[in-house]
Protein backbone atom coordinates (compact mmCIF):
# COMPACT_ATOMS: atom_id res chain seq x y z
CA UNK A 1 0.00 0.00 0.00
CA UNK A 2 2.90 2.20 0.81
CA UNK A 3 4.40 1.56 -2.53
CA UNK A 4 1.18 2.31 -4.39
CA UNK A 5 0.78 5.58 -2.21
CA UNK A 6 4.49 6.62 -3.25
CA UNK A 7 4.00 6.24 -6.72
CA UNK A 8 0.76 8.05 -6.99
CA UNK A 9 2.28 11.16 -5.37
CA UNK A 10 5.45 10.79 -7.56
CA UNK A 11 2.98 11.00 -10.36
CA UNK A 12 1.35 13.63 -9.53
CA UNK A 13 4.53 15.88 -8.49
CA UNK A 14 5.55 14.96 -12.34
CA UNK A 15 2.05 16.24 -13.59
CA UNK A 16 2.60 19.45 -11.50
CA UNK A 17 5.93 20.02 -12.99
CA UNK A 18 4.98 19.19 -16.69
CA UNK A 19 1.93 21.36 -16.32
CA UNK A 20 4.23 24.17 -15.48
CA UNK A 21 6.91 23.62 -18.02
CA UNK A 22 7.76 26.00 -20.54
CA UNK A 23 5.75 25.60 -24.11
CA UNK A 24 8.03 25.69 -26.85
CA UNK A 25 7.26 26.64 -30.48
CA UNK A 26 9.61 27.32 -32.91
CA UNK A 27 12.55 26.07 -30.59
CA UNK A 28 11.59 29.25 -28.76
CA UNK A 29 10.11 29.09 -24.66
CA UNK A 30 7.04 30.85 -23.60
CA UNK A 31 6.78 30.22 -19.87
CA UNK A 32 3.30 28.98 -18.56
CA UNK A 33 3.28 32.57 -16.39
CA UNK A 34 4.65 35.66 -16.34
CA UNK A 35 4.43 38.86 -13.83
CA UNK A 36 2.48 41.90 -15.30
CA UNK A 37 1.72 45.66 -13.46
CA UNK A 38 -1.13 44.12 -11.44
CA UNK A 39 -0.17 40.64 -10.94
CA UNK A 40 -0.01 37.53 -12.93
CA UNK A 41 -0.93 36.81 -16.52
CA UNK A 42 -0.76 33.12 -18.00
CA UNK A 43 -0.11 31.65 -21.51
CA UNK A 44 -3.18 31.21 -23.45
CA UNK A 45 -1.69 29.54 -26.22
CA UNK A 46 1.49 30.24 -28.36
CA UNK A 47 1.77 29.13 -32.48
CA UNK A 48 4.52 29.98 -35.62
CA UNK A 49 3.76 32.51 -37.60
CA UNK A 50 4.45 31.34 -41.60
CA UNK A 51 5.13 33.12 -44.23
CA UNK A 52 5.11 31.14 -47.72
CA UNK A 53 6.27 27.78 -45.89
CA UNK A 54 9.21 30.30 -44.26
CA UNK A 55 8.85 30.76 -40.51
CA UNK A 56 8.85 33.89 -39.74
CA UNK A 57 8.23 34.30 -35.60
CA UNK A 58 7.13 32.55 -32.68
CA UNK A 59 4.05 34.31 -30.35
CA UNK A 60 2.73 33.72 -27.61
CA UNK A 61 -0.74 35.63 -25.94
CA UNK A 62 -0.72 36.01 -21.96
CA UNK A 63 -4.01 36.75 -19.89
CA UNK A 64 -5.35 36.78 -17.04
CA UNK A 65 -7.33 33.81 -17.18
CA UNK A 66 -7.40 31.80 -20.01
CA UNK A 67 -10.14 32.17 -22.90
CA UNK A 68 -10.79 30.60 -26.29
CA UNK A 69 -13.49 33.47 -27.88
CA UNK A 70 -11.21 35.60 -29.54
CA UNK A 71 -14.04 38.51 -29.26
CA UNK A 72 -14.00 37.89 -25.69
CA UNK A 73 -10.16 38.48 -25.72
CA UNK A 74 -10.45 41.51 -27.42
CA UNK A 75 -13.12 43.20 -25.60
CA UNK A 76 -11.27 41.89 -22.23
CA UNK A 77 -10.07 45.31 -20.66
CA UNK A 78 -7.68 43.90 -17.88
CA UNK A 79 -3.58 43.34 -19.13
CA UNK A 80 -2.30 41.43 -21.84
CA UNK A 81 0.53 40.43 -23.54
CA UNK A 82 1.37 40.03 -26.63
CA UNK A 83 5.11 38.32 -27.00
CA UNK A 84 7.25 37.99 -30.54
CA UNK A 85 10.65 36.16 -30.83
CA UNK A 86 11.29 36.42 -34.61
CA UNK A 87 12.97 33.53 -35.88
CA UNK A 88 14.40 35.11 -39.10
CA UNK A 89 16.18 38.52 -39.68
CA UNK A 90 13.56 41.21 -40.43
CA UNK A 91 13.76 44.90 -41.03
CA UNK A 92 12.28 46.79 -38.12
CA UNK A 93 10.25 48.19 -40.83
CA UNK A 94 9.38 44.95 -42.54
CA UNK A 95 7.64 43.98 -39.22
CA UNK A 96 5.95 47.24 -38.80
CA UNK A 97 4.61 47.19 -42.39
CA UNK A 98 3.26 43.73 -41.89
CA UNK A 99 1.48 44.98 -38.65
CA UNK A 100 0.01 47.63 -40.78
CA UNK A 101 -1.29 45.33 -43.29
CA UNK A 102 -3.04 43.44 -40.78
CA UNK A 103 -4.56 46.38 -39.56
CA UNK A 104 -5.87 47.79 -42.60
CA UNK A 105 -7.20 43.56 -43.70
CA UNK A 106 -9.03 43.72 -40.29
CA UNK A 107 -10.38 47.69 -40.26
CA UNK A 108 -12.84 50.10 -41.95
CA UNK A 109 -11.44 52.82 -43.37
CA UNK A 110 -13.04 55.27 -40.83
CA UNK A 111 -11.88 52.81 -37.82
CA UNK A 112 -8.19 53.63 -39.31
CA UNK A 113 -7.99 56.71 -39.58
CA UNK A 114 -8.93 57.10 -35.72
CA UNK A 115 -6.32 54.85 -34.50
CA UNK A 116 -3.73 57.17 -37.66
CA UNK A 117 -1.87 58.95 -34.74
CA UNK A 118 -1.36 55.50 -32.59
CA UNK A 119 -0.57 53.68 -35.50
CA UNK A 120 2.14 56.32 -36.59
CA UNK A 121 3.33 56.01 -33.20
CA UNK A 122 3.96 52.60 -32.62
CA UNK A 123 5.34 52.13 -36.34
CA UNK A 124 7.59 54.92 -35.89
CA UNK A 125 9.00 53.39 -32.60
CA UNK A 126 9.47 50.16 -34.60
CA UNK A 127 11.49 51.81 -37.45
CA UNK A 128 13.90 53.40 -34.85
CA UNK A 129 14.98 50.00 -33.79
CA UNK A 130 16.60 49.41 -37.39
CA UNK A 131 17.48 45.99 -38.13
CA UNK A 132 15.88 43.30 -36.17
CA UNK A 133 17.77 39.35 -36.47
CA UNK A 134 17.02 36.41 -35.45
CA UNK A 135 16.22 35.92 -31.78
CA UNK A 136 14.92 39.71 -31.01
CA UNK A 137 12.04 39.70 -28.88
CA UNK A 138 9.22 41.56 -29.61
CA UNK A 139 6.81 42.20 -26.11
CA UNK A 140 3.37 44.06 -26.87
CA UNK A 141 1.52 45.39 -23.36
CA UNK A 142 -2.08 45.95 -22.66
CA UNK A 143 -1.16 47.56 -19.55
CA UNK A 144 -3.71 48.48 -16.29
CA UNK A 145 -4.59 51.58 -17.75
CA UNK A 146 -5.51 50.49 -21.81
CA UNK A 147 -2.56 52.24 -22.97
CA UNK A 148 0.01 50.01 -25.32
CA UNK A 149 3.88 49.12 -24.52
CA UNK A 150 6.16 48.37 -26.87
CA UNK A 151 9.42 46.52 -25.26
CA UNK A 152 12.31 45.29 -27.66
CA UNK A 153 14.58 43.13 -26.58
CA UNK A 154 14.00 43.93 -22.92
CA UNK A 155 14.42 47.59 -23.55
CA UNK A 156 11.04 49.91 -24.21
CA UNK A 157 10.67 51.69 -27.33
CA UNK A 158 8.90 55.18 -27.34
CA UNK A 159 6.17 56.09 -24.83
CA UNK A 160 3.09 54.60 -24.27
CA UNK A 161 0.70 54.86 -26.66
CA UNK A 162 -2.71 56.20 -24.81
CA UNK A 163 -5.50 55.52 -27.07
CA UNK A 164 -7.90 52.77 -25.38
CA UNK A 165 -8.78 51.21 -28.65
CA UNK A 166 -5.29 50.68 -30.11
CA UNK A 167 -4.64 47.59 -28.40
CA UNK A 168 -7.72 45.61 -29.41
CA UNK A 169 -7.09 46.60 -32.91
CA UNK A 170 -3.70 45.47 -32.62
CA UNK A 171 -5.23 41.97 -31.23
CA UNK A 172 -7.61 41.90 -34.37
CA UNK A 173 -4.46 41.15 -36.54
CA UNK A 174 -4.22 37.56 -35.21
CA UNK A 175 -7.27 37.11 -33.61
CA UNK A 176 -9.56 39.17 -36.44
CA UNK A 177 -12.03 37.89 -38.82
CA UNK A 178 -9.05 37.86 -41.40
CA UNK A 179 -6.05 36.86 -39.16
CA UNK A 180 -2.42 37.03 -40.39
CA UNK A 181 -2.20 33.17 -40.21
CA UNK A 182 -5.36 30.68 -39.43
CA UNK A 183 -3.36 28.42 -37.36
CA UNK A 184 -1.47 31.01 -35.33
CA UNK A 185 -5.06 31.99 -34.30
CA UNK A 186 -6.37 28.95 -33.93
CA UNK A 187 -3.08 28.53 -31.65
CA UNK A 188 -3.19 31.88 -29.74
CA UNK A 189 -6.72 30.33 -28.80
CA UNK A 190 -6.02 27.03 -28.01
CA UNK A 191 -7.99 25.34 -30.73
CA UNK A 192 -7.15 22.59 -33.34
CA UNK A 193 -7.84 22.82 -36.94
Amino acid sequence: MRSFIRTLLAAALLSASIAQAAVQVGGVDFQPELGAQKGMLALNGAGLRTRVGFKVYAMGLYLRAPLTDAAAIIGDKGEKRIRIVLTRDLEAKQFGDALLAGLEKNHEPAELAALKPATDALIGALAAVGEVASGTEIVLDQLANGATRLVVNGQQKGDDIGDVAFYPALLRIWLGVRPADHDLRDALLRQSR
